[in-house]
């Protein structure tokens, strides 16, 4: 009868520590994942970064294309029924590549979009007459970063000119 009852008690022991098991496994399994989406975020930040620094060069604006996109500058967007965004677009078309930031994560890329100009201040264009820097071009900069089998991060911005 003591046989049996260790045996059982055995058995309990063995089935706790091996839930005990798949949990610590699990548990790693996510802070795994949590670090690979952490250095695919800083990845992306650093391309959102490069590209404000690109922005921040003279002469940036006169480069950007009156359509499409080149080199990782595009045109404002246009707004039409059943066309995507372009950073809703997965095709790699307008994105550039960004400085490697290690093998660790994917390469990281970015493209920047002319949107159009906008009031520097608050309802300085409703103005009479519109002060000569009340209007500045604005632009959105996206940035993403993703590797095979590996964790996806996009991030995006708007930028000011100054």
């Amino acid at each position: 009868m003591a046989l049996i009852v260790v045996l059982i008690l055995l058995m309990v022991m063995t089935l706790l520590g091996l839930a005990s098991l798949r949990g610590t496994l699990m548990e790693e399994r996510m802070s795994a994942n949590l670090f690979d989406r952490s250095l695919a975020f800083q990845a992306a930040e650093s391309a959102l970064r490069e590209a404000e620094v690109r922005l921040a060069q003279d002469g940036i604006q006169a480069k950007f294309p009156t359509v499409n996109c080149s080199e990782g500058l595009c045109a404002q967007p246009v707004a039409a029924d059943g066309v995507k965004e372009r950073w809703q677009d997965p095709k790699a078309e307008y994105f550039t590549q960004a400085k490697s930031v290690g093998d660790l994560v994917g390469q990281p890329e970015y493209f920047i979009e002319y949107m159009g100009e906008a009031p520097a201040w608050t309802f300085c264009d409703s103005e009479q007459p519109i002060p000569a820097n009340c209007m500045k071009p604005r632009y959105r900069i996206t940035a993403r970063s993703s590797a095979a089998g590996r964790a996806a991060v996009l991030l995006q911005s708007n930028y000011a000119a100054l």
